[in-house]
């Protein structure tokens, strides 16, 4: 005796053990792929952006204020990478290189904290900070904040892109 159902004219029918395993493949799937992207999204960041968000909260005009004082005296800086070097360049208004006692970077991938560098750079005959690194090709978020002695931090974001060579 053969299990299998036919219709009239011999061929296979469609099931509902047909329409089961259908469905469990299907949902089974997608069930994967959301499970596989909580998992990787998960691991890939930590979520924190500030150790305690009231104390930022609190410390945010202060920080603006410090900036727009910055702005208003005609400060710019720059950051580069030439041949493996971090180099950062602060101007004062007249285009004079500032002293900072401290110079720290943090460099980050947009997403994820495998790759992050802290950089303590040191002052180079020039006036420019500069530290040895090596970072792979793509988008990276830099954090620099020079501190000085006798004037509010200078805290400053940046996007770095590198090109693969």
């Amino acid at each position: 005796m053969e299990n299998t159902v036919r219709n009239r004219k011999g061929q296979r029918q469609f099931t509902g053990w047909h329409m089961l395993f259908i469905m469990l493949g299907f949902f089974g799937i997608v069930i994967g792929a959301n499970l596989y992207m909580a998992i990787s999204a998960d691991r890939a960041w930590t979520g924190l952006v500030v150790k305690n968000s009231y104390v930022a909260s609190q410390e945010y005009n202060e920080k603006l204020a410090a900036n727009r004082a910055q702005h208003a005296m005609g400060w710019s800086s720059n950051i580069e990478i030439v041949d493996g070097e971090f180099i950062f360049t602060l101007l004062d208004g007249e285009q004079k290189p500032l002293s900072a006692q401290e110079v720290i970077v943090q460099i980050n991938r947009p997403v994820g904290t495998k790759d992050d560098v802290q950089l303590i750079l040191q002052q180079r005959e020039d006036g420019k900070y500069s530290a040895n690194v090596d970072l792979g090709a793509g988008v990276w978020k830099v954090y620099l904040v020079a501190n000085f002695a006798d004037q509010p931090a200078f805290e400053h974001y940046y996007k770095l892109v590198i090109e693969e060579q």
